[in-house]
């Protein structure tokens, strides 16, 4: 492998009253009718399902009945008394990442290679599987940062929700076998900073993700370039929504593959 993973120990962490997670079939084609329904962050989740909920830039919190994930985690949620389980980050800029997280987040995961150590986490929390996929990006002042970047997958509800950071390159090979198939899946659409639209579509059909949530796009006319490539060259269906969160079970994944625009908000009382 190209890769020079450690294996840190199987992370395990139960909170209470925790609910058996379902176990995903990531090369599964879910069949059903479409049902996505917003809900605040603080309602609680019906049992067998996944909220997503759009934060800020790349920043999502992904919510089952008792467990909580933020990726791209850069510190600040909203005006709001909450703290994810788990936080997961991403090397690129300081808009993927927080240098002080709140020490009272249970599992701080950094996506990117630490020394020539690239990241490798599977931690299991009983609803949720969280692991990683480390990938290249291109470095600050030239050159490559070998493995500064981790493609998050998440696993709950018998969903497998993928979280593409800020990924700059078409997945290998490798990439793709290890982050396996994808049934959600949120990915950067600025075209430039991160990768190229061309590239993106051409991955998101190796992925097979049934819903693709754009995230990372800076003004209007990146994520319209986005859209129209999807439906154009691609043939997925596009829906707008003007609500920022959506909660899904297995079931409830669309027989067309479809893009669902989440309008960003930051976490609220309201």
């Amino acid at each position: 492998m190209r890769h020079a993973l450690f294996a840190l120990p199987l992370l395990a962490a139960l909170p209470a009253a925790a609910q058996e997670r379902i176990q995903s079939n990531c090369i599964a084609l879910a069949q059903g009718p479409e049902r996505v329904m917003p809900a605040s962050f603080r309602h609680p989740v019906p049992l067998d399902s996944v909220r997503i909920s759009y934060v800020n830039h790349a920043m999502f919190l992904i919510q089952t009945p008792t467990v909580s994930a933020a990726t791209d985690f850069t510190g600040f949620l909203g005006n709001v008394d909450f703290l994810p389980d788990v936080v997961t980050m991403n090397h690129a800029h300081g808009t993927h990442w927080t240098e002080f997280p709140d020490p009272a987040i249970p599992h701080v995961l950094k996506g990117w290679a630490e020394g020539d150590v690239a990241a490798d986490y599977r931690l299991d929390l009983g609803e949720m599987l969280v692991r990683n996929v480390p990938t290249d990006i291109r470095g600050r002042f030239g050159g490559v940062e070998r493995d500064g970047n981790s493609v998050f997958v998440f696993e709950a509800g018998g969903l497998c929700i993928g979280h593409l950071g800020h990924l700059h390159h078409e997945p290998t090979p490798e990439d793709f076998a290890l982050i396996g198939r994808l049934d959600v899946v949120m990915v950067p659409v600025d075209g430039g900073l991160t990768i190229d639209h061309p590239t993106l579509v051409r991955a998101l059909d190796r992925f097979r993700a049934r819903i693709v949530i754009p995230m990372h796009w800076f003004g209007r006319g990146t994520l319209e370039s986005f859209l129209s490539d999807m439906e154009t060259e691609a043939g997925y269906a596009v829906e707008r929504r003007t609500e920022s969160a959506m909660t899904l079970t297995l079931a409830d994944l669309p027989d067309r593959p479809m893009v669902v625009v989440l309008e960003p908000q930051l976490l609220s009382e309201d």
